[in-house]
């Protein structure tokens, strides 16, 4: 065995016996003559693959049964003569069963007791590439990477399920695994249903020639109604030949074929309706596959590639939401009826908020008819929007986790979500100051005090955390403050000037709109005293910086948005807002995802650096709390 081959096997010691197997054969083999697997002491691949294998229980459990003699003895000698190793297992083991009791402490119960967890455990998140990943997915990618890497040192599979050409995208398939990655995620294998396609079509087949399913050319219409009613096809008694004989035309794409799909044969008028004869395959001859091509002129739907694919590629307890609650007896009846290994299935509540839809179809008629500007467009509810809006990744999966895997149905505001993130930025967000450009007041400071010249002090970037930094605050005789302040100002009246001291207010001009005023310093004044605490930022001596800040709201009036709910009478016509600002001349030094918290206004991410355009571009970050 060559080097590079035993990298290669010290990095597949996952998953199944089945898939593991033949790494075993081949160390068994390697280790015919040797105590170590690499040189004449402990290496570090000896170590790589001792630890990969004892945290792969179906590994170990067969290693000990004794039927490779060099491996066992290897593995054995390993474990006694180098404790050290054991130790740093041991460590990797405390430190899960600490996350999945920090978890239960959190909020979200993980006692769920999967079935023959003992025998190892390999989870999947499977998504469509129809679009980008919404926070829905995300509990069930954060779930099942949970349960996977943490609850049972397992592994996780991802695999996009892209069997429906009409509306997948290589874009939305990169996108999938980039938003992942940035969520801490790493699956252990990719994979792709269209992988499966060859196989998928021979399954069909079999299910054919079996009489386990026939062809249907009922019209959609009348196939929902006799579902629905019970009613069986009158396609159903078609004779084995007819049935292949019409497959065979669906696959050439004739006309004949796209008048038809495939039926899987269980149920006429069983209770639940997932039984009742679901399509397992239909045509699309006109959209070509971003994988395939246009090799295929029809496609597995999910309810046959779901549970083929899964049992096939080792997964061993798959997690999906509620809704699919219906689904389980159907996956089980393929399981069954293919005599397919046994996938246990495992459902949890998917994450509703109000004024709130997840249905990618409506999202994507968002993104297409302009509405909005993108899939990552700050007021969706996919992980790029609330990421762009402001959501850190630590706080996202704190949240999530939070919730753990309940089956109970609830329907959230969004102020628990986004108070669980302002935990996170609050401690290490840099403040800074921003006055409003279209009605700043000019404002004059006389008295003891007032530097002859503009001068700059250093000044703490955050109050609790000196660890952020300093920056430059500039001290001067021309200043402007917000219209809002003046407004509230009483002749006479003593007021805190932030960061310098107290004033008292002089020489308010009269009108409806302030165009200036006069502060004389009052530095022996007690800041503890006065009711008025400004923000405020020196026309002279630094160099302002244009700023852009945005404000969002719900893109639906609804709390509840139904499925036959029409979106358009439903729309807010009035989702976002922006009002020019000037900020400190210390804001532009931040770039694209910087997160600062401006005075007595809130906290920001920045969406675009002045590098990027001259001026700041700045999203409100929600904490929470209503306005």
């Amino acid at each position: 065995m060559k080097a590079d081959e035993v990298v290669a096997v010290s990095t597949s010691l996952g998953g199944d016996f089945k898939s593991i197997e033949p790494h075993l054969i081949r160390l068994e083999k390697h280790l015919t003559l040797r105590t170590y697997v690499a040189g004449y002491s402990l290496s570090d691949l000896d170590a790589k693959i001792w630890i990969a294998i004892k945290s792969n229980r179906v590994a170990v459990s067969f290693i000990k049964k004794g039927t490779y003699a060099n491996l066992l003895r290897w593995f054995t000698y390993i474990e006694k003569t180098h404790p050290e190793i054991q130790a740093e297992v041991a460590a990797a083991d405390n430190e899960r069963k600490a996350k999945v009791q920090a978890a239960s402490r959190a909020g979200g119960s993980y006692n769920l007791g999967l079935q023959e967890a003992d025998k190892g455990v390999v989870c999947r998140f499977l998504p469509e590439p129809s679009g980008y990943l919404h926070i829905g997915h995300a509990k069930a990618a954060l779930l099942s990477d949970y349960f996977a890497h943490i609850a049972y040192n397992g592994k996780l599979r991802l695999r996009l399920d892209d069997t429906n050409p009409s509306k997948e995208k290589e874009e939305f398939q990169d996108a999938i695994i980039e938003d992942l990655a940035l969520m801490g995620i790493k699956p252990d294998f990719v994979s792709y249903t269209s992988d499966y396609f060859d196989l998928l079509y021979d399954t069909c087949l079999k299910l054919i020639k079996e009489g386990h399913a026939y062809a249907d050319d009922t019209d959609v219409e009348t196939m929902r109604d006799e579902r629905g009613r019970g009613i069986a096809s009158k396609r159903r008694e078609r004779t084995v030949q007819e049935n292949l004989d019409i497959f065979e035309l669906m696959k050439q794409g004739s006309e004949e074929g796209l008048k038809n799909c495939i039926r899987a044969k269980i149920s006429v008028d069983n209770p639940n309706k997932a039984m009742r004869d679901p399509v397992i395959y239909r045509c699309n001859p006109n959209d070509a596959h971003h994988r395939t091509g246009t090799k295929w002129k029809m496609y597995p739907t999910y309810d046959l590639a779901c549970p083929v694919v899964d049992s096939l590629e080792g997964v061993t307890h798959a997690l999906r939401s509620t809704e699919y609650t219906d689904r389980n007896p159907q996956f089980q009846w393929f399981i069954d009826t293919l005599k397919l290994r046994q996938v246990y299935m495992w459902d949890f509540a998917r994450m509703n908020f109000i004024r709130t839809f997840l249905s990618k179809r409506k999202l994507a008629k968002l993104v297409d008819t302009g509405r909005v500007w993108g899939w990552d467009d700050p007021r969706m509810p996919t992980i790029r929007g609330v990421r762009r809006r402001g959501m850190t990744i630590p706080a996202l999966r704190d949240f999530i986790l939070k919730q753990g895997p309940s089956r109970n149905v609830t329907s959230m505001d969004w102020s628990s979500f986004w108070a669980a993130n302002k935990k996170e930025i609050d401690p290490v967000a840099p403040r800074h100051t921003a006055i409003l450009a279209k009605d700043a007041v000019k404002v004059t400071v006389t008295g003891e005090g007032v530097p002859a010249q503009p001068l700059g002090e250093d000044k703490p970037l955050h109050p609790k955390n000196a660890a952020i930094g300093n920056k430059k605050v500039v001290m001067s005789s021309e200043l402007i403050i917000d219209q809002a302040d003046a407004k509230s100002f009483k002749d006479g009246e003593e007021i805190t000037v932030m960061q310098w001291g107290n004033a008292f207010v002089k020489n308010i001009a009269s009108g409806d709109v302030i165009p200036s005023l006069t502060l004389e310093l009052n530095l022996q004044g007690d800041v503890r005293k006065t009711d008025k605490k400004i923000t405020w930022l020196s026309s002279a001596g630094q160099k302002l910086v244009p700023a852009e800040l945005w404000e969002f709201d719900y893109l639906i009036t609804k709390d509840k948005l139904e499925e036959e709910d029409e979106l358009e009478k439903f729309l807010n016509p009035n989702t976002a807002s922006m009002e020019e600002a000037f900020c400190d001349e210390n804001v532009a030094k931040y770039k694209k995802d910087d997160i600062i918290q401006l005075e007595r206004r809130g906290y920001y991410r920045v969406d675009k650096g002045v590098e990027d355009g001259g001026k700041i571009i700045l999203f409100a970050i929600p904490t929470g709390k209503n306005k």
